[in-house]
């Protein structure tokens, strides 16, 4: 039970990869901050969550809204005590070549993806516990490192929060704040499914050194390590869990 009694808040956990690491995290013992923009999910989580014997609390919010994260971040601490950490998981994926990216489907993926971040960021440094170490998890992915076809706004806001989480790292460690971000690779979840089929997973599956797609748990294990105490000196990280696919080039 690493996480015992630790109020930690996530966006975009109505689904996917922010749902296996709400119940990785539950599972260990956190109160939970389920928030995601669809309230119906968000509840179906934590209802599920405390079901199995966990704590979550579920949120309704459009992230990308600096007023909104801070609304739900107030609530958080409010129902479950001073926050210990966040994590930054909210996005919105599309894949499209560069000529087809609209102003509209620009604007929507970087305020989910990318603005929610800052949010998430400072609506933890209102309401964090200030007598504790606290933690901030960031979602980047490898397409930050590999240059792949019609990611375009994709690659840009992952690339991006790979920068700010270096300098939060450094910004934010002299108060005790340890920021280190993560890069699923190949993870089918029910994001992805409009984007990429059955088939095109079995094809990547080729390609990647492990010959194998990634599960949502491998994903919420690696991230509870990075919250955990075991982690105490790993600050300004990058950990990819994508098989290899960064390493191979």
């Amino acid at each position: 039970m690493r996480f015992s009694g630790r109020p930690i808040l996530i966006s975009g956990a109505g689904r996917g990869l922010g749902e296996g690491i709400a119940r990785q995290l539950a599972a260990e013992g956190a109160i939970v901050g389920v928030a995601d923009i669809n309230g119906e999910t968000a509840r179906a989580v934590a209802r599920s969550l405390n079901d199995a014997g966990g704590k979550a609390h579920a949120y309704q919010a459009d992230l990308g809204r600096r007023q909104e994260f801070f609304d739900v971040a107030e609530a958080f601490a409010r129902d479950a005590g001073p926050l210990r950490a966040v994590i930054n998981n909210a996005s919105v994926l599309v894949y499209e070549p560069i000529e087809n990216v609209t102003e509209e489907t620009l604007d929507k993926m970087l305020s989910a993806g990318l603005k929610s971040v800052f949010w998430g960021v400072q609506a933890f440094l209102a309401h964090r516990d200030e007598s504790a170490t606290g933690n901030i998890l960031n979602y980047s992915s490898p397409v930050a490192y590999r240059g792949r076809p019609n990611t375009g706004a994709y690659t840009t806001i992952k690339a991006g929060i790979a920068g700010l989480t270096k300098v939060l790292a450094g910004e934010l460690g002299p108060r005790g704040i340890r920021v280190n971000a993560i890069a699923p690779g190949s993870v089918p979840t029910p994001a992805t499914e409009g984007f990429v089929t059955p088939e095109q997973y079995e094809q990547r599956a080729k390609t990647i050194p492990l010959r194998r797609n990634g599960t949502p748990e491998d994903v919420a294990q690696a991230a509870a390590f990075l919250l955990s105490d075991e982690a105490a000196f790993i600050n300004g990280a990058m950990l990819a869990i994508d098989g290899g696919i960064i390493a191979a080039g």
